[in-house]
């Protein structure tokens, strides 16, 4: 048994949310993850953090650098290093396309998001490609001022009643 029926894991996940603010997102991946039962538990509870995590491809297997998965603070077996490497699983072809997208260069690979798909951990990663200064100025920009207009737009509608 996975979840129980007080806990469902559909809204267990953990977002990296400085992506779409730090990089231009292009395709995105599902991969499984490696885990041991405590970091399960862990990312179950919520203690896990992938905003500095990365991946890379080396030698045919991919693997996440950088995620943050707590201690499980009731494991008394075996503690883990909570910044180890975790292989990813990805089939071949995906390896490869992956491998070839990154070496023509200019792009990495970044897990967008840390989520439960039944009794599996699943990590969503994306190939993306690193945001200038005047790329993310711009951004904000164009953000503030639709968070303007639809502001403007409900007090129209508000003044109307």
């Amino acid at each position: 048994m996975c979840g129980g029926k007080n806990r469902p894991d559909r809204y267990r996940e953990i977002r990296n949310r400085k992506v779409s603010h730090n990089y231009f997102v292009g395709d995105t991946y599902e991969a499984g993850i490696i885990l041991r039962g405590a970091e399960v538990k862990s990312i179950r509870e919520g203690k896990a953090q992938i905003n500095e995590a990365f991946a890379r491809v080396d030698r045919g297997t991919v693997r996440l650098y950088q995620a943050h998965i707590d201690e499980y603070r009731f494991e008394t077996d075996s503690i883990h290093d909570p910044k180890r490497s975790r292989k990813l699983l990805l089939h071949k072809k995906e390896i490869q396309r992956l491998q070839a997208t990154i070496n023509a260069g200019g792009q990495t690979l970044i897990p967008l998001r840390l989520y439960f798909k039944g009794c599996r951990v699943k990590v969503e990663i994306a190939l993306c490609k690193g945001k200038k200064n005047f790329d993310k100025r711009q951004a904000l920009k164009k953000k503030t001022e639709l968070n303007e207009a639809r502001r403007a737009t409900q007090a129209s509608l508000r003044d109307k009643r």
